[in-house]
């Protein structure tokens, strides 16, 4: 069995390598040329800098993604999980007290070995191409802020699960979803008041007379003002974006600095309008619900799978293995399981986007405006305008920038037709 689980990580591995280069391969000979509803917007010096920058980033991932795989395959395929489990176990404790250390170890290591990949992409790549504003002591100090919140909140569910696995051997599989349920919403709750303004300042969107033009246009979609807010991302970073947090009461939409910058008001209350096209199209509870069932699911069968004898064996490991050393090898069987659904996972996000692009549209009556906005965030970001169809199919969460911006424009003309 653990030749057969070589070959399929083996299998998976090639399979993603080789949508990968199809995908540059695609951009490489597609590349050179504007494509429809760019016209004006781009040149071709700026797309050969967007295609530039899509190879550097994507050969970054792949010697990431490289290293990675070599490690992995030492620890799991190599045998260096058992010895690591024994080391941990060693230093006493209770069984949860060894969980905690198992897994905070696994992280911080898996973290540091990751760092020069980090520096290289932020210190190297984003700077050669004009994005960086990040200083080294900024970085450093995310990256300690990061590793705290990550070793409290990990500290926090390995110890209530564990305690729940001991208090009911026998339905712990319910207990544990139902606490990691109420946790996702706890943390949709406090994250956009305790946890992110620990990283960047927010404030009321200040940019003269966009407020009254998102008054207008968030009262015609039946909502509240004051979930509308800017965030200094431009000391970071020149990405621009737009994104929404949050649930329930605590709900808002948060605009880059850097996109308020760069779009006209018409631009950024279109985007704000795709963003309010998520709340009312549900998609977060439709995803919120998607995710429940499948975590109710995957937490059953994991309660069965952990307690099965032969489950270190499938890596020819010895059958005496800690309880979060089981964890790690199911988590590993269950990402080579589940990989043929990410593509399913791919579209309905898709999906979702598609609905908030029209909702927008309907909404402000304009969806060239939106269009637009797609432009200037696609040309801005140095962003691919050429995936390869089965490399979106596959991996793309947002339909790609070239087809959203046909599909509002098509709609622009229906709409002034229908006039």
């Amino acid at each position: 069995m653990k030749l057969t689980l070589c070959i399929l990580f083996a299998a998976v591995t090639a399979f993603t390598y080789l949508l990968r280069s199809l995908n540059l391969r695609h951009l490489k000979l597609h590349g050179d040329r504007v494509p429809e509803g760019f016209e004006g917007a781009i040149d071709e010096e700026k797309l050969r800098r967007s295609s530039a920058y899509t190879f550097a980033t994507s050969r970054l991932g792949l010697w990431d993604s490289l290293f990675d795989n070599a490690v992995l395959v030492l620890f799991l395929f190599g045998g260096l999980i058992a010895a690591y489990d024994r080391y941990v176990s060693s230093i006493g404790g209770s069984a949860t007290v060894s969980a905690i250390l198992f897994f905070l170890l696994l992280t911080w290591v898996s973290t540091l070995v990751g760092i020069p990949f980090d520096l290289y992409g932020t210190f190297r790549i984003e700077a050669r191409y004009g994005f960086n504003t990040t200083t080294p002591r900024l970085w450093v100090t995310d990256f300690f802020k990061s590793q705290a919140i990550g070793a409290l909140l990990l500290t926090i569910l390995t110890a209530v699960v564990f305690q729940l696995i001991h208090w009911s051997p026998e339905q712990w599989w319910l207990w544990v979803w139902g606490f990691m349920a109420l946790f996702s919403l706890f943390m949709m709750f406090i994250s956009p008041y305790v946890i992110e303004p620990l990283f960047n300042n927010y404030e009321p969107v200040t940019e003269e007379g966009l407020e009254e033009e998102i008054r207008t246009m968030m009262e015609k979609a039946g909502l509240k003002v004051g979930t509308v807010l800017q965030m200094d991302a431009s000391k970071r970073s020149r990405h621009s974006n737009a994104y929404f947090t949050g649930i329930g009461k605590v709900k808002r939409i948060v605009l880059y600095d850097t996109l308020i910058r760069q779009m006209s008001h018409g631009e950024i209350v279109a985007v704000l309008a795709h963003e309010i096209g998520h709340w009312k199209k549900g998609h977060v509870w439709k995803r919120l619900l998607w995710a429940e069932t499948m975590a109710l699911a995957g937490s059953w069968v994991s309660f069965k799978l952990l307690a099965w004898p032969g489950l270190p064996g499938l890596l020819g490991l010895p059958g005496d293995l800690s309880l979060p050393a089981r964890m790690v090898l199911l988590g590993f069987v269950a990402s080579l399981v589940l990989f043929p659904l990410g593509p399913f996972s791919a579209w309905r996000s898709r999906c979702h986007e598609r609905e908030a692009d029209r909702f927008a549209a309907e909404l402000t009556g304009r969806p060239q405006d939106l269009a637009s906005a797609m432009v200037k965030l696609s040309v801005e970001n140095l962003s691919n305008l050429f995936p390869h169809p089965f490399y979106a199919a596959f991996y793309y969460s947002h339909p790609p920038a070239v087809e959203r911006v046909r599909t509002l424009r098509l709609l622009a003309v229906t709409q002034k037709g229908g006039e």
